[in-house]
């Protein structure tokens, strides 16, 4: 659970640091919040006409935080800028002072957007440990598949840049998958599982991961293209929106997990699992 997830990260009444998720930097430093709050769907203003029988109340408003708020969305969480500045001068991109990494987008003069794949939160009181890369992406993905599958009954998913193109096609076949693999048995050890976290310790004479098994296509140099124009207009498909460098690093950990199956369980009706 995404949310579920965040929150608990997001005490209220406690101070949090927030990290680049890539290199550690601190982005933000000792922030108390008051309110963390989940944020209505995307789209919510665009069906406020049919829940209404009066003229939109809400057309000249927006949903933003204030200093001591966060607004949590499906891939991403809004912060009051405060004093942070890390604003590129070039455009509304929000980077790393240190690394560069693309961390989220303002969205107002003093509210950013933050991806949750780009930052990791931390109580003031705590400290800071690395997560390799693949594994972070990983886990938040396949949590926001989880949520947004069972909140809304959605399983077919557009994974799209911040640049606006589409990047993958993501088809949730099960979200509750349990691999099991002997420790002794398999030269895979550094192969990609597909979404899967460590469930049980690895010292036991075997390792088991809960995963997620999806099925995906490529969307990158216009392949898929036909499919990928279908889905977009296709009320049953839920666009997720991550930094384009992200949208990448997924579709490699894709592909590597992909090939780290038998040749017969690689392909389902045209789509790769």
């Amino acid at each position: 659970d995404l949310v579920f997830t965040l929150r608990e990260s997001l005490k209220p009444q406690k101070n949090h640091v927030f990290y680049c998720q890539s290199c550690g930097d601190i982005i933000v430093k000792d922030r108390k919040l008051l309110r963390v709050l989940p944020l209505p769907s995307e789209n919510w203003n665009a069906l406020v006409e049919e829940w209404c029988c009066h003229p939109n109340p809400f057309a000249r408003s927006s949903l933003y935080p204030k200093h001591d708020d966060c607004f949590l969305g499906d891939t991403f969480f809004l912060l009051n800028s405060g004093n942070e500045s890390h604003k590129s001068k070039e455009n509304t991109r929000v980077i790393c002072k240190r690394c560069k990494t693309t961390l989220g987008e303002t969205v107002s003069s003093d509210t950013i957007k933050y991806y949750v794949t780009e930052v990791i939160i931390r109580p003031s009181e705590g400290s800071f440990s690395p997560t390799p890369r693949p594994q972070f992406i990983q886990s938040m993905v396949a949590q926001c598949l989880v949520e947004l599958s069972s909140a809304k009954s959605t399983f077919r998913f557009t994974v799209k840049g911040d640049n606006g193109k589409t990047y993958i096609l993501i088809w949730l076949l099960n979200s509750d998958t349990l691999l099991v693999e002997s420790l002794g048995s398999s030269s895979s050890h550094s192969v990609f599982t597909l979404f899967g976290d460590i469930f049980m310790p690895s010292s036991g004479p075997v390792r088991t991961w809960n995963a997620v098994k999806v099925l995906y296509q490529p969307c990158i140099k216009s392949r898929n293209k036909d499919l990928a124009d279908a889905w977009e207009n296709d009320m049953g498909v839920h666009p997720l929106k991550f930094p384009s460098e992200t949208c990448l690093e997924l579709l490699l950990i894709l592909g590597l997990s992909t090939t780290s199956l038998p040749p017969s369980l690689r392909c389902m009706n045209s789509f790769q699992v």
